[in-house]
């Protein structure tokens, strides 16, 4: 079985979407392939069809695959709760909270666990395609290193380092990183690639040939700067990001943001812009404000309350239209309880008010997949809160789930109030479907003396754009190489 392992100088170098264009390659290929990536620090996540957590990068990964996304292609998330605190996700499932030098602790003991898993995974695929995480030069975790220099040693792979050029000093962090490792660990740097390169690549060969002769190792391709309606990382995305178009979607950049890939599919809309809202000065006047997901939906709405935002919500949604999605329409109800103290040490918190709901934060999580239906059509996606939620005498639901993990149900979920201009949800890829994205959109259209359009499939672009990516990353890095690297014959 054949292995090949993505190594990083640092965070967002771009080893996430190098992982995902090998998957698409080597599928394309005719081989069976698998993506893995041992530890994944994310508040994106993703819920599988058999209810299980795991982190957004490796389930982009598996369709590039043509997988269904598995919990075991990312064995340990984990959820940062604070700046020294997290949640650990293990092989899909709660394990616990931990500060950081409790995780640390703690890592080498899922090693050998991480040893068998990878082992079954290994007499399934033809190859497998892993993913690091920061970068193997972090010497201070060498001695408990379970996601980059460590793991490959576990598993015996060879590993290529990219490093970004887009960011300046691409020469300096592929050295630099290669003089911080063991002899042993430079041993398994087979390459480099060099990612998100603009301008005139002749004038950087002369660069690609002096690094050479100093880290003895091959250059394997420098990967151009491109841009591709695909997944973003936490650290990756560009908040700020501001497109025009005649619909102006705003979304709150909350402090403990999750899962902002719920939007994505509104980027496959041309008349659609999406911007970051970060503070009172950039609120504007949107056509449609979503409040997303938030790990922790007590303080950061503690946050909007003390920065004003709160206020320019309350003020906005008596006119306009907004979308509350898990934290996000938590935070539209009337009272937030924490009687277990699963986010703060306040009991009780009072939410804006704008939907007839309370909450209260449990102590089990709820992970499922599940279809609805509602006014607004017909959706499909997936839940994970700790908080459930209670209507009180005007509220309405939003949908029925009639579906979960694949079982027939028949459950209420999410909340609208008479105006129908506010609206709450738990379900998160709502707008993945073409029926919710296109009622939802018109809605706005017609409002604005636009005519109306027919929406298109998600999926379909997304598998487009796969295609597209691993066309590019094909011509611009030497795959016979990488294949003569792994073993593999061609």
């Amino acid at each position: 079985m054949a292995k090949i392992m993505i190594q990083g100088t640092g965070s967002s170098v771009g080893k996430s979407i190098l992982v995902t264009a090998l998957c698409r390659i080597f599928k394309q290929d005719g081989y069976s392939v698998c993506p893995y990536k041992s530890q994944n620090m994310s508040l994106n996540s993703y819920i599988t069809h058999d209810g299980l957590e795991m982190g957004r990068a490796q389930v982009l990964q598996a369709y590039a695959a043509g997988l269904e996304p598995e919990a075991y292609m990312n064995p340990i998330l984990l959820k940062p709760t604070s700046d020294k605190k997290c949640q650990i996700i293990f092989n899909g499932k709660v394990y616990g909270n931990s500060t950081a030098i409790g995780y640390h602790n703690l890592k080498l003991s899922f090693a050998e666990e991480l040893k068998k898993q990878f082992k079954e995974i290994e007499n399934k695929f033809d190859i497998v395609v892993i993913e690091g995480a920061g970068s193997p030069a972090e010497i201070n975790l060498r001695d408990r290193d379970i996601v980059n220099m460590g793991l490959a040693e576990m598993v015996d792979a060879p590993v290529l380092l990219a490093g970004d050029i887009d960011k300046g000093g691409v020469f300096a962090s592929l050295a630099g990183t290669m003089l911080l490792l063991t002899e042993e660990e430079r041993k398994r740097v087979k390459g480099t690639i060099i990612n998100k390169f603009r301008g005139d690549i002749e004038i950087l060969k002369p660069g690609l040939t002096m690094l050479e002769d100093i880290i003895k190792i091959p250059s394997l391709g420098v990967v151009p700067h491109f841009n591709l309606d695909l997944e973003d990382e936490d650290g990756a995305v560009e908040f700020n990001k501001n497109t025009k178009g005649d619909i102006d979607v705003a979304v709150v950049k909350l402090p403990h943001i999750s899962n902002f890939t719920d939007v994505d599919a509104l980027k496959s809309e041309e008349d659609v812009s999406i911007r970051y809202i970060t503070s009172k000065d950039n609120f504007g006047n949107p056509d449609l404000l979503i409040i997303p997901g938030t790990k922790n939906t007590i303080d950061d709405l503690l946050v909007l309350r003390e920065s004003g935002l709160e206020d320019l919500i309350k003020a906005y949604s008596k006119e306009g239209f907004v979308i509350g999605i898990c934290g996000g329409y938590q935070m539209l109800g009337k009272v937030l309880k924490d009687p277990y103290g699963v986010e703060t040490e306040e009991e009780e918190t009072l939410g804006m008010g704008l939907l007839d709901i309370s909450t209260t934060f449990e102590k089990e999580k709820v992970t499922t997949r599940v279809k609805a239906k509602g006014s607004y059509g017909e959706v499909y996606g997936y839940e994970i809160h700790m908080g459930i939620s209670s209507y009180g005498d005007k509220a309405k639901a939003m949908f029925t789930i009639y579906d979960e993990n694949g079982k027939k149900v028949e459950k209420l979920d999410g909340a609208i109030n008479e105006r129908e201009n506010i609206l709450g949800t738990y379900i998160h890829g709502l707008f993945d479907g073409v029926d919710f994205r296109e009622k939802v959109l018109n809605k706005i259209r017609v409002s604005k003396g636009l005519e109306e359009k027919k929406s298109l499939h998600y999926e379909n672009l997304r598998e487009k754009n796969l295609d597209i990516l691993a066309d590019l990353v094909r011509e611009n890095m030497d795959i016979k190489e990488i294949y003569r690297i792994m073993g593999v014959k061609r």
